[in-house]
């Protein structure tokens, strides 16, 4: 039986960036976009030869703005993922897609290539807010994507939303959720907005005391208040919380993210793309230009090389910690069992005294073989975390 295996396909286009975004996208014409689909779909035939015991169960195109791309070019990238790999005959096969890039005709076309789960970025319904956003969408924008979506057979969608925008109250987060409930989208994940370095919103209001001709952030307050609304809200239209900010309806979680928080291997393509593969991590170069350069003029073998930066091979210590700082993040928890089987020591034998320690806090809780986040333990999720990372200079276990 034919190992798991997830893909992810990095495709690092869009109209503009968007005042929070620090994510490696940009805008890019035709030319250099038909370059870079050449040299991805060369990796992913190239990368393959290292998984042939490999079944693939879920495949990511993620962004940027994958939805920007003509869809005979995503059937392209598809197809070479089906010729190059053993793709399961139920695989989830998500691609990110944003109002104002899409339209009847390539819904359909998605469809066709083999597209069955599709993750709308809308971030908000109130025009306003998507303006302060950089967002080149409307909320109308967004209905016309939905419902072309739905028209053309898509029964598995999610809607990313986020909270804490500047400018954002708590009714229009409120009323935001109740548009978006009323819609009935399988999946929904809700994010707070975190500043980052290099953005816009970062030097609005990360660089200056007093952001001027600019809407003031919510407090931490409203900012609470918003986080404990998503849960309330969402619940209440039926949907589940299965992991720290993403909600579905029963039986319709997003299988790839699972996979990455349980640390199923995951082969990453395109630029900037992540890979976990037997218990070693790398990245691929971030610089599109020098990835395109890489793959047009080298042969395969030296340009799959030259294309992974950050190559680390993770110590038992290191996969351990992964193991349960990732696997907290869901619900459902950590697997005693499964921690077990895989390191050959039980989880107690490793952190018994961390475990003690956050179930006297009312952080964590043991049950039926499982460790998970308590409510409150949710609400200081970075803290519980940490609690599993080595200090620097701890002797490893094996």
């Amino acid at each position: 039986m034919k190992q798991e295996l997830e893909i992810y396909i990095h495709i690092p286009f869009c109209v503009q960036k968007c005042a929070y975004c620090d994510f490696l996208s940009g805008p890019a014409g035709k030319e250099e976009q038909e370059a870079y689909v050449r040299a991805l779909r060369r990796e992913i035939s190239v990368a393959s030869k290292m998984a042939e015991e490999y079944e693939v169960s879920t495949v990511f195109l993620g962004g940027g703005t994958p939805s920007i791309l003509p869809p005979e070019a995503v059937d392209g990238i598809l197809r070479t993922v089906r010729e190059s790999f053993s793709l399961s005959p139920n695989a989830e096969i998500t691609m990110e897609l944003n109002p104002g890039t899409d339209g009847k005709e390539k819904m359909e076309a998605y469809r066709k290539a083999g597209i069955n789960r599709l993750s709308i970025g809308l971030q908000s319904a109130n025009d306003q807010e998507l303006h302060t956003l950089g967002r080149i969408h409307t909320w109308q924008d967004f209905r016309n994507t939905y419902e072309a979506a739905r028209k053309a057979g898509f029964v598995n969608i999610n809607i990313d939303l986020m909270s804490a925008i500047p400018g954002q109250t708590l009714k229009s987060y409120e009323k935001t959720l109740e548009r978006v409930c009323s819609l009935c989208p399988e999946h929904i994940s809700a994010y707070s907005l975190i500043l980052e370095e290099g953005t816009l919103f970062w030097n609005w209001y990360e660089k200056t005391d007093h952001p001027k001709d600019h809407p003031p952030l919510p407090d931490e307050e409203t900012e609470r208040q918003m986080y404990e609304r998503t849960k309330e809200i969402l619940q209440g239209y039926g949907y589940e919380r299965y992991e720290i900010s993403n909600y579905a309806k029963k039986g319709k979680e997003c299988r790839h993210n699972i996979g990455y928080w349980r640390r199923i291997p995951y082969l990453g393509f395109g630029v900037g793309a992540a890979s976990l593969f037997e218990e070693q991590r790398w990245s691929n170069l971030r610089d599109r230009k020098k990835y395109v350069e890489t793959w047009s003029e080298n042969e395969p073998k030296e340009a799959l090389l030259l294309t992974r930066e950050e190559v680390q091979k993770l110590s038992g210590r290191e996969a351990q910690e992964e193991t349960m700082f990732l696997g907290l993040r869901m619900m459902e928890g950590v697997s005693e069992a499964e921690f077990a089987a895989r390191f050959h020591h039980t989880v107690e034998e490793i952190y018994g005294d961390e475990i003690r320690e956050l179930e006297q806090e009312h952080l964590i809780q043991r049950k039926q073989g499982r460790i998970a986040l308590t409510d409150r333990g949710i609400d200081v999720s970075n803290h519980v975390m940490a609690c599993f990372l080595q200090d620097e200079g701890e002797e490893e276990s094996s």
